[in-house]
């Protein structure tokens, strides 16, 4: 064993300006080689020493009950205990800020310090019993910040805002960053995150349980690396993962690698998970349910969707139960996004409908807005959607499977699965598509094939002003109403395990694979071999109708 003087270099952006620390220390090396060559070996093994010792930071421990904001923080035993305290500590990369499990603070957690890329700061638990709990009873708009800080983790906790009364704008966790350049790697994980009363109207400013939000006229700022994952985020009002950014295309300047994994979100009236402004972000395995109704019916809200964002891949997920008065859909393709993935998900008992892909067309084509471009929804089953059971005040009972509305360019709807239920005669919306205008121009070039359209009661189609809309090789079996045309359809029952199968989870999607001699087997278009179906397997030269290829 031998010791070396080396130096500890902690580099952190401050207020968007690098900065360093320096600590002269101690640091003891085994030695693993069997000699120390002359000059090279020597040379190198000091190299990497002062490069393990710039990856090393300092433990804080918090402590509810008995610790002491005048003690070291360093130990359990000479933790501090307030909120205010870590507050004041700009912390430096490596460090770690441990709260004490099943203790409880009011207030707000306000974070400072940027880590690195080779030492984050990291927030965690200790010891034994529930996640620390940090309730903002509605002292501010959030109960965490972040603010122009990156490299920072933050895990195990349960943060609550609930104030007296409801105001516009109210979070759990807010990430900020203006001015501040290329803002990395912010990890929020396994945070449960509830009763945050913000407010119900979304131009009020809503409310949400994260909220995170990039800009700046001086210095262009985006987050890179932002990632939301494992998280239980329940009865909070308005929304549960929201955004803000750089949507206007002459000011273009997306988030980039942003990832949204494993939440669960429960009892959440408005919008699920909303990027607005990225490139690239991934939105995958998350489950939102239990939507309670209580939007007023001025209010448009629905499940998953981009708005401004390009190249969103959204898959995996399943949102049941949304219960907004206008739109509640599944999922969306929404304004001035391009190249929308819809892939792979489950949508089940939305009082809105599966999908809206939709854009404003008083603003197209100008500076803040390119169009919705070239969605692509494949691979999805629908169960029971479209049940709004009342009339909104807005536009009578209006439902539809699927709505597109306005300039949406070049959608593509391929091998998804539809089982729409019976509406009460006079009553109730039984359109499967509805295309319509929104503000001016219709939507144009959407194409519909190898899809499974099972109506146990009568539906419908509705088209009007869009243009070169095609289908091709889909099923149709049910009672059909204004059927579109589609040379190569199937019409007869496709075979399904199980057609009546219910209920959550992914395992219920099994059922809706094809018998081996159904119809569907081989009678669809050849589309994109490259792209396995829900299960895994890739069509072949002759696919099936519907979202498996397992023959």
């Amino acid at each position: 064993m031998l010791w070396f003087f080396v130096f500890d270099y902690s580099f952190y952006k401050s207020n968007g300006i690098i900065q360093y620390n320096t600590i002269l220390h101690l640091q003891p090396v085994s030695i693993k080689y069997p000699q120390l060559q002359k000059g090279r070996n020597l040379s190198l093994l000091l190299l990497y020493i002062i490069l393990v010792s710039c990856s090393q930071g300092k433990v804080y421990y918090i402590d509810a009950v008995n610790g002491n904001d005048n003690n070291s923080g360093h130990f359990p035993g000479s933790a501090w205990i307030s909120l205010a305290k870590v507050n004041q500590t700009v912390f430096q990369p490596g460090d770690k800020i441990l709260f004490k499990a099943g203790d409880t603070w009011t207030g707000q957690l306000e974070l400072k310090g940027s880590g690195t890329p080779r030492a984050p700061i990291q927030i965690n638990r200790y010891g034994k019993g529930k996640n620390p709990a940090i309730h903002g009873k509605g002292g501010r708009r959030y109960t965490l910040l972040l603010k122009n800080i990156e490299y920072w983790e933050i895990r195990n906790l349960e943060i609550t805002n609930t104030g007296k009364d409801t105001v516009p704008g109210r979070g759990g966790v807010m990430i900020l960053a203006g001015n501040f350049g290329d803002c990395h790697h912010i990890v929020l994980d396994s945070l449960e995150i509830h009763h945050v009363n913000g407010s119900l109207i979304k131009k009020k400013g809503g409310g949400s349980a994260i909220y995170w939000r990039n800009y700046g006229d001086s210095v262009k700022t985006r987050f890179i690396d932002l990632q939301i994952t494992n998280c239980h985020l329940h009865h909070c009002t308005r929304n549960g993962i929201v955004s803000g950014g750089y949507s206007n295309r002459s000011k273009w300047y997306p988030s980039l690698k942003v990832v949204i994994r494993n939440n669960l979100l429960e009892q959440i009236p408005g919008d699920g998970i909303v990027p607005i402004g990225t490139d690239g972000t991934l939105i995958e395995y998350n489950v939102m349910r239990d939507c309670p109704d209580v939007l007023p019916g001025s209010e448009a809200a629905a499940g998953i969707w981009p708005w401004s964002s390009d190249n969103t891949i959204i898959q995996f997920n399943e949102v049941s139960g949304h219960k907004a008065k206008w739109d509640g859909q599944g999922f969306d393709s929404d304004w001035n996004s391009q190249n929308t993935i819809i892939q792979y998900n489950y949508s089940h008992d939305n009082y809105g409908g599966f999908l809206l892909v939709c854009n404003n067309g008083n603003n197209i084509h100008t500076t803040r807005n390119i169009g919705t471009l070239n969605t692509i929804v494949r691979y999805n089953v629908s169960i029971n959607d479209g049940i709004r059971p009342y009339e909104t005040g807005r536009k009578d009972w209006f439902s539809p499977i699927m709505h597109i509305t306005g300039p949406a360019d070049n959608t593509r709807i391929y091998n998804n699965v539809f089982i729409i239920s019976p509406k009460t005669s006079g009553q109730g919306d039984n359109r499967i598509v509805v295309m319509n205008n929104w503000g001016g121009p219709w939507p144009k070039n959407t194409f519909f094939a190898n899809n499974i359209f099972y109506a146990k009661g009568t539906a419908s189609f509705l088209f009007a002003g869009d243009s070169n809309t095609v289908f091709s090789n889909n099923c149709f079996f049910g009672n059909f109403e204004k059927l579109p045309n589609d040379k190569a359809a199937v019409f007869k029952d496709p075979g399904f395990k199980n057609v009546n199968a219910r209920g959550e989870g992914f395992e219920v999607l099994k059922n809706f694979m094809l018998i081996k001699n159904s119809p569907c087997r081989g009678a669809g278009m050849k589309i994109n071999a490259d792209v396995p179906d829900l299960f895994g397997n890739r069509p072949g030269d002759h696919p099936d109708i519907g979202i498996d290829q397992s023959l």
